[in-house]
């Protein structure tokens, strides 16, 4: 009763949704000639229209390097920086009891150099950044300390990096291991010291360190693989890959479904590894640039042996083989005389097995008839594919090279 009396001794009246409190002298008049009821008032609130004519024209958003090394990259451009070179060190020594200690400042330290380094790890140039600074070195100390020199950077890029200057060819990284030094650091400068001589016994001279060499280079990827399996689009190349290997492309029944080339590795006995490409498919055309004709071909020069995968439920399948033995002579002389076997795929189908004797017979050379879905006949490519490999290793090693192993 207490409480409740002391809260009725002086009526208010409250404002709904702002907490503030009316006085006790317009207690009294009606809640009508206060304030509607509505909402809580939005603080900093905008009009639409306002808001609409301050609104930032939406970005694109940019693709995390998680994301952007999803897809496959086979050419780049690069900018990359060496190092700068430290500077050298202007002082004397300072010792009680010795006045003239003579000069004692050290040299700057050397930059680091950028190189590019082989990583088999590593499949695509999508992980190799647009430009690379490297590591400066440290400026020298006194009592003759020399500054410390910048740690090389190096930049990690896949089996088969063509390094280009323009139009000139400066590296061509084809095995695992190799190493190109792409800029060079700049030379740490002279500290007093150096400047030392006998016509002169207290040099102030020193000289600051010179800047890294900055370079412009373009990356170009072309797969290195012994075998590459070549075919105009849909003609299995990657079912046929998926039945030999591990690898695992997508595969569906429409054309163009590999738009970048795989690589499967073939197990044999003895722990003797066949690396096996799957190239998008090949249109006719392709040595004029037709579609992504360059973007595929240059996929192929790096193999030791062909497959060329025949369709053999489409009409006349011998002109499969001589379209594409054209496109590759178009695109580099040479290029369809290398060593090779006729893969007829899709032998299954009733339709394909009348093709066969034909092939055989307008090519003037024996066609591996085989299935890539239900297995028929894939030891004798396997077979085939390791007489290949041995072939090209001991004309390898009589050129006095190591032989390409994965």
């Amino acid at each position: 009763m207490i409480l409740s009396r002391l809260f009725s001794a002086r009526p208010r009246t409250v404002f709904e949704g702002t907490g503030r409190q009316l006085p006790a002298a317009l207690a009294g008049l009606t809640p009508g000639w206060c304030l509607p009821r509505q909402a809580a008032p939005r603080l900093l609130s905008v009009g639409r229209a306002d808001h609409a004519k301050h609104q930032e024209p939406p970005r694109k958003k940019l693709l995390s390097e998680k994301k952007l090394k999803r897809h496959f990259v086979d050419h780049r451009r690069v900018l990359v920086r060496g190092g700068n070179g430290g500077a050298g060190a202007s002082c004397f020594h300072s010792e009680p009891r010795k006045e003239f200690g003579g000069p004692d400042g050290g040299d700057g330290g050397d930059g680091g150099h950028v190189i590019l380094r082989v990583d088999q790890q590593v499949k695509s140039l999508s992980s190799v950044l647009s430009q690379y600074q490297g590591f400066h070195g440290e400026d020298g100390g006194r009592k003759n300390c020399f500054g410390r020199g910048g740690a090389v950077l190096y930049i990690r890029v896949p089996v088969g990096t063509l390094v280009k200057e323009g139009d000139d060819v400066v590296a061509d990284l084809s095995r695992p291991g190799d190493e190109y030094i792409a800029a060079l650091g700049g030379a740490g400068g002279k500290g007093n010291r150096f400047f030392l001589a006998n016509d002169n016994r207290a040099p102030v001279t020193c000289t600051p360190g010179q800047l890294g060499q900055e370079r412009v280079l373009y990356l170009e990827l072309k797969t290195v693989a012994h075998a590459g399996m070549v075919g105009f689009p849909n003609a299995g190349k990657s079912s046929l890959l998926r039945a030999i290997s591990n690898a695992r492309p997508a595969v569906a029944a429409y054309p163009f479904t590999t738009l970048n080339p795989h690589v499967g590795i073939v197990h044999y006995e003895g722990h003797q590894q066949i690396a096996v490409a799957d190239i998008p498919g090949i249109i006719r055309g392709a040595h004029q640039n037709r579609g992504l004709g360059f973007a595929f071909l240059r996929h192929i020069e790096r193999c030791r042996f062909l497959l060329f995968v025949v369709d053999l439920t489409l009409p006349e399948p011998w002109t499969q083989v001589e379209d594409l033995k054209y496109e590759l002579e178009k695109y580099e002389e040479g290029l369809s005389e290398r060593p090779h076997v006729v893969v007829a795929n899709k032998i299954d189908l009733p339709q394909a097995r009348a093709s066969l004797p034909l092939l055989q017979e307008r090519l003037g050379q024996e066609a591996i008839a085989l299935s890539a879905v239900t297995g028929e006949n894939l030891e004798q490519l396997l077979l085939r594919l390791k007489v290949l490999h041995d072939a090209d290793a001991e004309a390898e090693l009589r050129q006095g090279r190591q032989p390409l192993r994965w």
